[in-house]
Parts: C-alpha cells; structure tokens; sequence
C-alpha cells in the first residue's frame, strides 16, 4: 500500500499546487512511482480545472481522471456554496475510496487539499475532516507575507488538534516585498516545531521540476 501526505496551506493562493506539483517530481527523480490528487477543485477556467492539469502533468503514474479529482466543481467560491449550486454534496467516503484506487497504483500519493484546513465541504465536514480520514501527514505551505506568522501558527495548531502528524512545512515567498522576510522564516522555524522542507522564491513564472530541487525530502523520508 502507498504512502502519502496532505498538502495543506495558510490560505488560497498560497501555492499549494505548486509545492504539491514539486513534491511529485521530486520523488519521481528518486525512483518512485507518484499520483497528485485534487480531491475537491472548484472554478473552471476554458473548461479546465488548472490545479488538476498540473497534477496530472506531474504525476508519472496515469490514474481515471475520477480518481484523481472525484469532485470537479465550476462555481470559482468556497467549495460547499460551488457544489450546493450544483445541487450536489461532497461525500468524504468518495475522496477516500479514490484515494486507496491511486494507492493501489502509485508508491507516493501527494493530496491537495482546497483552501486552508478548516475550509467547508458540507454543512458537516471540512477539509481537515478530509485530511484525517485520509490519515496521511501533512505540510504545510506558508504564503510568506504579512500576516502569515498567525495563519501559520493556527493552522499548525488545527493540524495537530486533529492527531494527524505535521510532517514539514515549506515557506513559499508570495510577496516580493515582504519586509524581514528571512527573520520571519527564522521566527517560524523555531515556532512550528516540525521540518522545514525547503524556501521557495518569489518568482513570476514558477517551474515546480525546478523548484523540487530546492525540496529536502530526504529528511521526510528520515522523519518517516
């Protein structure tokens, strides 16, 4: 049975696909057989869902596109108001019977999950229900900006209240301009508490094979 971890973040926008695309290629170039699943994405852009494009293309193993991605919702809004408007509910015993499909394929399974790690996906569960009936550790993707000391501290803390492992974390630099930026990569290395995988610059044109280099999945692999 295949290994795996949550891709979580402090927000949307943060660049959990990125990381998540870059951790595929990563273990890829060690010999592994990878699958990315989005297991909820929401806004359609030409027909596309881009998150789930990305996976795919960095992914090495192939998997049906319902095992990759169960629920593919158009609405470009929080995922429980896109499927209510579809006139559907996001069932978490769907993502994980998909999930165990790509486990049964792929050595290393990278989820991406939607939002941050309490974002709703029914009037019941949210993404962290999600995460923890997958039961795989979880990184965190830090938007390094203003702010993202709190966001990082919280969600980490909303992690761990789950029992689910905080297996790393990634500071990925959002904002060209931030102000003390290495200080406060310092400041949260020492508060978090758990691997820091790798620093990713801010960069206009993002090449997640690129960027997996700048990963240190070694140590996961250590740790694990």
């Amino acid at each position: 049975m295949a290994t795996g971890y949550f891709i979580t973040g402090t927000d949307t926008g943060v660049g959990k696909t990125l990381v998540s695309c870059a951790l595929l290629h990563a273990f890829a170039a060690r010999g592994k057989a990878v699958a990315g699943m989005k297991p909820v994405a929401a806004g359609c852009e030409n027909g596309k869902w881009m998150d789930v494009e990305l996976l795919i293309a960095a992914s090495n193993v192939a998997a049906p596109r319902e095992w990759i991605n169960p629920y593919a919702l158009i609405p470009p809004v929080a995922p429980h108001i896109a499927a209510k408007r579809m006139g559907i509910e996001i069932d978490t015993t769907v993502i994980l019977r998909a999930c165990h499909e790509l486990q049964n394929v792929a050595e290393i399974v990278i989820v991406e999950g939607i939002g941050g790690f309490l974002v709703p996906l029914n009037s019941q569960c949210d993404t962290g229900d999600m995460a923890l009936a997958l039961g795989f550790p979880v990184i965190l993707v830090v938007g390094m900006r203003l702010g993202c000391l709190n966001h990082a501290l919280l969600t980490a803390q909303a992690v761990r209240a789950t029992g689910l492992p905080l297996a790393g974390w990634v500071a990925n630099q959002v904002d060209p301009q931030m102000i003390e930026f290495e200080e406060n990569v310092r400041a949260l290395e020492q508060r978090l508490a758990c691997l820091l995988l790798g620093v990713l610059p801010f960069t206009q044109d993002a090449a997640a094979q690129k960027f997996s280099a700048l990963l240190s999945i070694s140590d996961l692999e250590l740790a694990g």
